[in-house]
This record gives C-alpha cells, structure tokens and sequence, in this order.
C-alpha cells in the first residue's frame, strides 16, 4: 500500500500489514513501538512489520533536528539578558551576513548540558494491525465519507481522494463537494466528474484552472492555454448533454460568462446550449440576485426574500440574512423572514448558528475581521475605522438572539430521531465538529477548529515546530487578553522575556539540513506573571519568504512535565505532529486557555505573505475559542439520538475515545458502531445527511 494512504490509517490509530509472510521478528516490532513511542497494539499482534517504526517515526518525529539551545529550557535561564541577545546576533551575522545556511547554529555561550534519564508518565496510545485488504476497504470507506461534503476539504483529504481513484480505480458514485469535483476534473483531466456540476459550476472550474496552471486568480484576463480550452469546452458539452444547464443562475456571472466563450471559441452543439450562448452575449441580466436587489433598494423586504427563495431556495435566503435583517425596519418583518426561510441544509444551520450565538461586544468596538477561504487558504479582511463609521449590517442583540434560536430549533428539528440509541462520553462536549476545515494542514493528532485537549496538572505545554529544504522557519506566541489586546512573545522579544514561565529555545536558522524552535508554557506560573493575559496564540511563519509547501515542515505540541527528563523532544509525550504545507508563509497552530487549562485547535492557514507572526491581528481567531460552547460532538449525537443512554452496552452507536469498548480482535463491545473524536469522515457524513 501506498505511503500516503498508510500515514492517513496511522492518524486513525491504524497500522497497515503487507503481504501474506507473517515477519519472523514481530514481537521486536512490538516491543520497539512500545519503546519509542507508547504505542500498545491492541488487535492484529502477529501482523507486526519492522517498517512500522519507521512509519512512527516519522509521524512522531524521532529524528528532530537540535534546537539552538541544545539543553533547552534549562540552559536558556542560566543566560542573561545580554548574553541571550548576543548569541542571537553572533548567529544572524554568520547566517545572514555571510548567506552561511549549510550547518545548524549553536549558542556560544551555553555551557556543556547532562540531560536527566526520560521518566515522565505518558499516554499509553492504542494502535491496531489490519491487512492490506482490509486497509483498502477503510480507506474506501474515509474517501466516500469525504466525499459526502458539501463543504470545500482541505488539500491533504482533497490529495488522498485523487491518490484513491487513481492507484485503484476507484468509481465514486457521489461528490458533494462542486469545489471538490472541480479539482478532479482540473487535476485527473477527465469528465467522469462533471456529472456532479451544473453549468454555472463551469466559472468555478475556470477558477481553479487559471490558480493551478497560471497563478492567476483574475478570471477577466484569459490567456488558456489550447488544452484547458479545450477542457473546459467538454466540460460545458458534457453539461448540456446531462440537462445540468442552471441558465438563470448563469447570469450571476455573465460578464465573465461572455468573455470566457469568447476566449474558448465555444461553439454549441445543441439548441438549448446556442440558447444559453445567445443569452450570456445579449443585454440585461435575469438573474434572481439582480431581481433581489431591487426590491431590497426599494425597501420590500417580503418580497426580496420571496423571490430569492422562489429562484434559489432557502439557502441562498440565509446566507444573505445579515444583509436582509440589516434592513429591516419593521420588527415584523424579521419574524416573515425567519418563517418563510425552513431548510434541510443542516452544514448552512450550523455555521448560521455559531455566526449568530458567538459574542459581539468586541466587534462592536474594536471592528468586524471578514474572512473566506480560497484555494486552502484563509482570506481575512479586517474592518478600517472608516468602513465602521458606514456600517449598516450590524445587527441587534435581539436580532442576533432570535435568529440563534430560529437556528437552533430548525437543526433540532431536522436531525430528531435519525439514529437509534446513542451513547456519548462527556468528553466529546469538548470536540468540534468538522465544519470549516477547508484551510486546515493535515497530521497526527489533528482536530476540528475549535476542538479544546485539557492539559492536566503538573504538566506543562512544549509547543515544537521543525523543518527542512528553507532557511528559517519561526514559531511564535502571541498573548491575547479577554478583550482581544496582544502581546508577542517571539525572537524578536524574548530576550526581555525568557523565564520559568515561558522559556523560548532560540531562533534557529539552518538551510537544508533542518532546524527547530520549541517554546516551554508554565500555565500557574503565566498566570501569576501575566494576570491579563488569558489566551495564548502559536503561530508559524517562514521569515525567509517562500511558501510553506516549498519546504518541508512540522508544528505540534508535546505535554511534557514540570520538572525536565529526556531529550528535548520526545515522541511519547507527542499529542499532535502535523504537516504545514499551505501555499502561504504563515499558519496558526492552537491556542492555549490559561484559566481553563486546554489547548484549542486552529489549524488555519492564512493566505499572504506575512513573515512576522506579531504583525497580524488575531481577534477573528476569538470565534474559535468559544466554538464548543455553542455546537459540540456531544450535542449533535444528542440531537440525532432516538434516545440517550447512560449504558454502552446497550447502545446501538458509541461516541467515544477510550479504548476499554474495544475487545482485542478491535470488535466493539454491545454497539453496532464506534466514532472516535477523529472520525472526521463518519462525522461529515452524518452531517450531510
């Protein structure tokens, strides 16, 4: 089986056998996982293959390049302000001053540093062996679950897709997703795919034709190459031949619509296609957003709404209900449209019913952060002291709370009774749900945006970042308060600021041979220090300039304990190793809560070039913090459940992570299924049902 598709089952706690020769060496496999990496297989023992380790190692890291200070975090507070600051300018004159990237730099001033024997306790991790066979049919089973979003998927669940319909041919026989089937068509070259399109999808097929072979994302400036003309002019004959011709919807986009047939010398093959051409070349536009701005400028609110909903449905009507409640002025008239907008579309209720339930006091004030993901990027605009004095879709609080509910009842309602008896462990009211993961990198240990990992007592956060193949890559902390004010903590101020508290290990430039960076939270001792501090942000950029998928690069966090043993990084102690790989230079990470002692999931590229994480402003990242207050795994299986019951043994699916519902054969114990926090897939599809 395919490296690829092995490191994604390794994510889901699965390990791959090969061939029908059983190793001879199998309880040395067992006893080195054991080893190294706290991995106890539960199921599939003699199955064990030495290349297991490696496969480990590499998504654990066992091979970490040294930090700049190789006895980290000791040795950096035995330094003094001066000669912290002077290591740091001794090894940027080398590097920088004479372009020196080949060897990794060190301090010289740390003196020679006896690490203490490893002997923290760590999370036993429960892994199981399967065949190949059967490795085929789970990956089989993740794509089709992928593949059941409506929603974009990020570019590592997008690349095991394509990978999955190559190397076996597999036929898929749904695609949610119109971003999804468009860059299969774009990368695979064939049409198979457009049965999930309707023509106005053929603008979105351009767009990602010109971002992936031209870097261009300016859709009025063509330059196709013939190949992708001819492309994208299959793509619209195919389309008329399926009777998937939405020519209405097309007029959304017409101007883009006329130069594109101009440019691609479309010549249609059958009347209703030479009746969408004579209407995207002709005057006036008979679109049903055109209709639905008019009365909006006219102040008809019922019937804006009405003729959105008659042309576009419901969905269109609740993406545009900020701008539509925005002008209301009749307080009737909010009760209309909430009335008039009912929707099966439980992904558009669900990210309605955040948008509407988070808190708003900060925006009000500090500004709005408007955001959008294009390409796997995060797309952000933040919200200029003028465009606050023009404001007009600022809603009230009564407004915000009435639609918070109108959400809430609408996705109960929906998804009432379509399983059977449910249990779900408490543990999940702390997981998100998978619902904008469309800019997240991919790896071990990942969760939902959102999703908050408690940090026991006497334990502290040892945040890592490595790389290769680029010059300097930097992780950062960026200190948040209550109300959004920031503080950084990065290599341009830690020499003020290293302590027991927060301990940075330098920042280390290294070329091709690979660096590290790692930074050590003492969450009791923060809290004294910083008492206005409540959120730590941690970032990645790459300050040498190019693009995270240009190199190679790692970020994760270890819990590690108070007192110091073992290297600095130490793979059983990993919570979560992860590959940064998005085509930008900068990448939020996690955050820690320091009241609440957790560690909530980002995971957001941003699109840009920024190279200093302490020039972004990270209050849009507040939405997140708060995102398991509102919407859970607990409370969606809650909403599905015919019944909750306290009894697994008696449930008909068990939402769970701990292991003892697992027997040794990896059988579930009195339940037909098991979810696990990571079960993205599972989750996506019952999401879209």
């Amino acid at each position: 089986m395919e490296r690829q598709f092995k490191e994604y089952l390794f994510q889901k706690h699965l390990l791959v056998s090969e061939g029908s020769v059983l190793e001879p060496h199998s309880f040395e496999t067992l006893f080195a996982l054991a080893n190294l990496f706290n991995i106890s297989v539960k199921s599939g023992k003699e199955l064990a293959q030495k290349d297991m380790i490696s496969l480990a190692a590499d998504q654990l890291g066992q091979r970490v390049p040294d930090p700049f200070y190789k006895g980290f975090p000791q040795s950096v507070r035995e330094l003094t302000k001066d000669q912290l600051l002077f290591d740091q300018l001794v090894h940027y004159s080398v590097t920088y001053g004479f372009g020196n990237f080949s060897e990794a730099g060190h301090s010289v001033f740390e003196q020679t540093f006896e690490r203490m024997a490893f002997k923290e306790n760590c999370e036993i991790r429960e892994f199981d062996i399967i065949s190949e066979e059967e490795a085929v049919k789970k990956m089989a089973g993740y794509v089709d679950g992928l593949l059941s979003s409506t929603r974009p998927i990020n570019d590592t669940q997008f690349g095991l897709i394509r990978d999955f319909i190559t190397i076996y041919r597999y036929n898929i026989k749904n695609c949610s997703s119109k971003n999804t089937a468009v860059r299969l068509i774009t990368e695979l070259r064939t049409l198979k795919f457009a049965r999930f399109l309707m023509l106005s999808d053929v603008i979105k097929l351009l767009d990602m034709v010109l971002y992936t072979g031209y870097g261009q994302e300016d859709l009025r400036s063509l330059n196709l190459k013939n190949k992708d003309r001819k492309l994208i002019s299959a793509v619209i004959d195919e389309l008329f031949a399926y009777s998937r011709c939405d020519i209405d919807t097309c007029y959304e986009k017409k101007d883009i619509w006329c130069g594109l047939l101009h440019h691609i010398h479309y010549r249609p093959k059958c009347d209703k296609a030479k009746e969408f051409v004579k209407a995207m070349r002709s005057k006036g536009n008979l679109s049903a957003y055109s209709a639905f701005e008019k009365a909006m400028n006219e102040g008809d609110i019922r019937g804006a709404v009405k003729t959105l909903k008659e042309k576009k449905g419901s969905g269109a009507v609740l993406r545009n209900l900020n701008y539509i409640v925005s002008r209301i002025v009749k307080p009737e008239d909010l009760s209309f449209v909430l009335e008039s907008v009912g929707t099966k579309n439980n992904i558009i209720l669900m990210q309605l019913l955040l948008n509407y339930t988070k808190d708003r006091e900060i925006e009000r004030s500090a500004g709005r952060s408007f955001r959008f993901i294009k390409h796997g990027t995060m797309r952000i605009h933040d919200e200029t002291d003028e465009e606050m004095s023009r404001r007009r879709s600022m809603l009230s609080m009564g407004q915000y709370k009435a639609i918070s509910i109108f959400m809430d009842e609408n996705l109960r309602a929906n998804l009432k009774g379509k399983l059977g008896r449910v249990y779900v462990d408490e543990t999940m009211k702390k997981i998100a749900l998978p619902l904008q993961e469309a800019s997240s990198n991919g790896g071990y240990g990942v969760l939902s945006k959102g999703s908050r990992i408690t940090v026991p007592a006497g334990k502290k956060i040892r945040a890592f970042t490595y790389w290769e193949k680029v010059d300097d890559i930097d992780l950062s902390v960026i200190g948040m308060s209550a109300d959004g004010r920031q503080t950084e903590f990065s290599w341009r101020t830690m020499a003020d600021k290293q302590s027991d508290v927060i301990t940075f290990s330098g920042d280390e430039t290294s070329g091709y041979k690979g660096g590290s960076e790692f930074f050590d939270i003492d969450i009791d001792r923060f809290l004294k220090k910083y008492p206005d501090i409540r959120y730590l942000v941690f970032c990645n950029n790459v300050f040498s300039g190019s693009n995270f998928d240009k190199c190679f690069c790692k970020a994760g966090f270890m819990m590690r304990d108070l007192i110091d043993s073992g290297a600095v990084y130490e793979p059983k102690t990993v919570n979560t190793s992860f590959i940064i790989d998005c085509p930008s230079t900068f990448a939020y990470l996690f955050a820690l809560d320091l009241i609440n002692r957790e560690m909530i999931w980002l995971n957001v590229s941003r699109a840009g070039n920024t190279t200093v994480a302490g020039e972004s402003r990270l209050l849009f990242l507040m939405d997140y913090f708060d995102t398991v207050k509102v919407l859970n795994v607990y409370r969606f299986f809650e909403m599905m459940a015919s019944e909750m019951t306290d009894d697994p043994s008696a449930a008909d699916i068990i939402v769970s992570d701990r292991p003892e519902f697992m027997d040794v054969n990896g059988n579930v114990y009195g339940s037909k299924e098991l979810i696990r926090s990571y079960d993205h897939e599972r989750l996506l599809k019952l999401m879209n049902s």
